[in-house]
């Protein structure tokens, strides 16, 4: 049985070398564009224009230098990794481009495109974290285990998990870029939604850094990072002051602090205050 290529090392570790193809099934050759169909297994969602319009006028001057790596199916290949690459190439109008072909799992697909985008830096952290929990489910490793597998440290993929607990809104900043990474580790740390949307608007409205997010979440000073207040402790207190208002015939409202609280006693006129005084006296 041949033995497995080590991955997480680029695209060294994913397309063999000259003399491998002479002894292996697999192939090297200029394959037609149109003959490849994208990896349904591509954990990259988003493709900025601008980005690939760079690529484009570089293909258009020197041609794809880098083989994609592509599987054989029925109807032709499908791309496991190169996609920008392939994207580009029909912009520039190429015919053909260069291609590894290797047999490849629709596991093993995903991961190897994951290892391409993640060494090229081409994923947002969301797309990132995606990619991770779909291989975590696909394949029942550990997050250990697929740490090493992929050349990752363990807490950093950790901490990208963690962004998909965040609500969809929030992931959506991220991938669009006006949320960094830090400032999304810093509201997956917060436990409520309330919590979370209080500092991310904080963040956006005022463009807070990473660090002052950070005090911010510490010291609770953005509304809504307080504790949840106690439904049954508001309806205690709201039955209390009700009482007091059939005794008082009048508006009375009672406030609980940290540490204490008081009462509001409303008056209309100053025969109005008169009569309660004398009551309370």
């Amino acid at each position: 049985m041949a033995k497995r290529k080590a991955l997480g090392k680029g695209l060294s570790a994913l397309i063999p070398d000259a003399h491998e193809l002479e002894d292996s099934e697999i192939r090297f050759f200029q394959c037609p564009v149109e003959s490849i169909e994208p990896n349904p297994y591509q954990p990259r969602q988003s493709f900025s224009a601008d980005e690939l319009g760079e690529m484009v006028n570089s293909v258009r001057e020197k041609g794809i230098i880098t083989p994609l790596l592509v599987s054989k199916t029925e109807a032709g290949y499908q791309l496991i990794a190169g996609e920008r690459r392939w994207r580009a190439a029909q912009k520039a109008g190429l015919e053909r481009v260069p291609v590894v072909v290797r047999e490849a799992t629709p596991t093993e697909s995903l991961e190897l495109a994951l290892i391409e985008n993640i060494h090229r830096k081409d994923l947002n952290p969301i797309e990132e974290a995606l990619a991770y929990r779909k291989l975590l489910e696909e394949t029942g490793v550990t997050q250990d285990a697929l740490a090493k597998r992929l050349g990752r440290e363990r807490s950093s993929m950790t901490n990208m998990l963690r962004l998909l607990k965040l609500p969809v809104f929030i992931q959506k900043d991220v991938i669009d870029g006006r949320l960094h990474m830090g400032h999304a580790r810093v509201l997956a740390g917060l436990k409520t939604r309330e919590a979370q949307k209080a500092l991310r608007d904080k963040i956006i409205e005022k463009g807070l850094s990473v660090r002052q997010a950070e005090t911010l979440a510490k010291t609770k000073k953005t509304p809504g990072l307080s504790k949840k207040k106690d439904p049954e402790l508001d309806y205690y207190f709201q039955s209390l002051a009700d009482d007091l208002k059939r005794s008082l015939g009048t508006k009375v409202d009672i406030k609980k602090g940290a540490k204490g609280g008081h009462i509001v006693v409303y008056f209309y006129s100053d025969e109005e205050l008169d009569r309660l005084l004398e009551l309370l006296a």
